[in-house]
């Protein structure tokens, strides 16, 4: 990196935890490549300070921000104007400040649907689709799998009533089917669909899964899993134990991050930067092992 003056921009990430991030190694890998004078850093902002926290950004000059989980609903209210899709998606995981005016983005969903198609050679045109959880990840996943044309769409949610929101913004809007429920996963949920996304903080840095890994998937299912901490988690394990097509969660976290950084800085970054990225991630996993 190079040494930080006082002309260099401030871009951060927000989040309850986000000492996990690994958001700061990919964007200040980014400045780096493209000499860009800027240095990202991350901040753990409470649930009851979100809207301190979003002036902090408009009042201290940070140039733009990644909002991690819980926060990508709340700080809609404190942005000054939001992308139509993000509208859509009801849920922010970029801003942008321009003179002091935030402007909220939301790169999540192609993320994630890009990762789907990198690692399965697919297209989400007539796909079935089971979700796990219904959190701010959740609701632009699915509503861009909807713009997709995934045929149908199932969330599974512990609560239905958020679950059943989203739902009700994809039936709308689009021709996708979309139901909410709040069952138990079993054999017969799994046996007749294509992609199972897990949405939920579920296995980040336990064993735990979103489902019962006794459970036997579709020999041509492809998973995506939003947690990327580990990068095997028991969820992604259960996948590559019967070789489906896995979309991992560093993935969706890169393809979303390349989407900010181009946000911010009007730079697109290439192929051989997310595999740099990539890289320096899996590196990073072994030291910590």
């Amino acid at each position: 990196m190079s040494s930080i003056s006082s002309k260099t921009k401030v871009y951060s990430v927000i989040g309850h935890p986000v000492s996990q991030s690994f958001s700061p190694k990919i964007h200040n890998y980014l400045f780096e490549k493209y000499g860009i004078d800027a240095v990202y850093v991350s901040y753990d902002v409470d649930p009851d300070h979100v809207g301190e926290a979003i002036n902090g950004i408009r009042h201290l000059g940070i140039m733009g921000t990644n909002v991690t989980i819980p926060h990508k609903i709340e700080v809609m209210k404190y942005l000054d104007e939001i992308d139509e899709k993000a509208k859509l998606f009801g849920a922010v995981n970029t801003i942008k400040n321009v003179d002091g005016k935030l402007y909220g983005y939301n790169t999540d969903g192609t993320g994630l649907t890009k990762s789907l198609k990198d690692a399965s050679g697919e297209t989400m045109d007539g796909k079935k689709v089971l979700i796990i959880g219904a959190g701010g990840a959740c609701r632009s996943i699915a509503i861009q799998l909807a713009i997709e044309n995934a045929a149908s769409i199932e969330i599974v949610n512990r609560s239905i009533e958020k679950a059943q929101s989203i739902v009700d913004t994809i039936n709308e809007h689009f021709d996708t089917k979309a139901i909410a429920t709040s069952k138990v996963i079993t054999q017969k949920d799994i046996d007749d669909v294509d992609v199972l996304i897990n949405t939920t903080p579920i296995g980040m840095g336990t064993d735990e899964s979103p489902i019962d890994t006794s459970l036997v998937p579709p020999k041509n299912m492809i998973i995506a899993d939003a947690v990327y901490k580990p990068h095997e988690t028991a969820f992604i394990k259960w996948g590559l134990k019967h070789d489906l097509k896995i979309a991992y969660g560093i993935q969706m976290l890169i393809n979303q991050g390349v989407h900010s950084f181009s946000i911010w800085t009007g730079v697109t970054p290439t192929l051989e930067d997310t595999q740099n990225i990539l890289k320096i991630f899996l590196e990073e996993q072994k030291e910590n092992k």
